[in-house]
């Protein structure tokens, strides 16, 4: 899930699409070389854990799956869940409607289509 200040993704459109493209092609970078990522990871010194044990971790995180998720659907269902006990007194129509903006995922999507 991503999240971005509002100010900031009005303010700054092309900045906010570049970070966002950045890591849906690491994602996708996981995904189609887990053992290459592992490695950077590792010599970059960006974990202290063993290559092994950071490429078994890339193989097992779904990275892949952001393309089939449906963003809307995830923000309704857990807004649901919030409202229903009530940690938040939205409706998860209204949640969407004032809080979200698909714009950039959905042409990074096209864009970056496999």
């Amino acid at each position: 899930m991503w999240a971005g200040n509002r100010d900031f993704v009005r303010g700054y459109p092309v900045a906010t699409k570049r970070a966002l493209r950045a890591i849906l092609k690491a994602d996708d970078l996981c995904t189609s070389d887990p053992a290459g990522a592992a490695k950077r990871l590792v010599e970059g010194r960006f974990t202290p854990a063993r290559e092994e044990y950071v490429m078994q971790a890339l193989r097992d995180i779904p990275y892949d799956k952001w393309r089939e998720y449906d963003a809307e659907d995830t923000i309704r269902f857990y807004a649901l869940r919030l409202h229903d006990v009530g940690f938040i007194k939205s409706s998860p129509q209204k949640i969407i409607a004032d809080g979200t903006d698909w714009r950039f995922l959905d042409e990074l999507k096209r864009e970056l289509k496999a």
